[in-house]
């Protein structure tokens, strides 16, 4: 039985919302003690944070789950000691004892939302240019909200820190093999490990995934719209409507 790693954001989560028949996969999930983890690229909130929206659902999440904020957080504190983070408070709190903005070792960017501005961008270019180690959390090109429909994620405004500085940023969420790796080593499986990935991203989880040698489940519940384009290279192994989908192909699926 192969290791499942799961989106959280168009997945399990649409919007504010719990997906439907949320409570039915998570079900299954237990009974079938299939190993799973959340791996969601969202650095606005930690996993502890997440975990309150599932509490106050009084949905029984019975796997673990991590944000890229996480991983980040563990990355950054093995290889660093002054770290300017430019995210969600919340997620920025969790760097307390590294923030240094005047003299950092590494600029670190996550989930500002709306917040992005003409002197965020410029002061993150300037301390990339005069040498700090340059981390992004996730590179998203986009994501979706009922209210808002698409909006540009971060990775576009870290494309343009890379593109004034000439430096790549270090990407530690989806689609980094660091990511995926974190979610295994979370379940207790070994960085390099077989695993199917279940999300709604054509980029960030199916192609990533497949980079990998992993087999990937493409939902239609989230980002990505039926059908997925043809010309697409970042071609799922198998596609699902909504979770009770999923549970089928889990259920009834040898190479699973």
């Amino acid at each position: 039985m192969l290791p499942l790693l799961i989106d959280l954001d168009g997945v399990l989560r649409i919007g504010n919302q719990p997906a439907e028949n949320l409570r039915e996969f998570l079900e299954y999930l237990k009974n079938s003690r299939r190993p799973a983890c959340v791996i969601s690229n969202t650095t606005m909130l930690n996993a502890a944070e997440i975990k309150k929206y599932f509490d106050n659902l009084k949905i029984e999440l019975p796997i673990p789950l991590i944000t890229a904020s996480d991983a980040t957080y563990l990355y950054s504190k093995s290889r660093y000691k002054r770290v300017a983070v430019y995210c969600s408070e919340l997620v920025k709190n969790m760097f307390s004892e590294m923030l240094d903005f005047e003299n950092p070792e590494a600029v670190i960017v996550g989930d500002i939302g709306k917040g992005w501005t003409y002197e965020i961008l410029n002061d993150i270019f300037r301390k990339v240019r005069d040498g700090a180690d340059f981390v992004a959390m996730q590179k998203n090109k986009f994501w979706k909200t009922p209210e808002d429909g698409l909006l540009l994620d971060a990775g576009a405004f870290i494309k343009a820190i890379e593109y004034s500085t000439n430096k790549e940023a270090t990407l530690i969420g989806k689609p980094s093999p660091i990511y995926f790796n974190t979610g295994l080593k979370r379940i207790g499986f070994k960085p390099g490990a077989k695993f199917i990935m279940l999300g709604d991203d054509l980029e960030t989880d199916i192609k990533g995934a497949n980079d990998l040698g992993a087999k990937s489940i493409l939902i239609y519940t989230g980002k990505t719209s039926k059908p997925y384009p043809t010309e697409s290279e970042n071609k799922p192994t198998y596609e699902a409507d909504n979770l009770l989908d999923v549970i089928e192909l889990l259920k009834n699926n040898k190479l699973f």
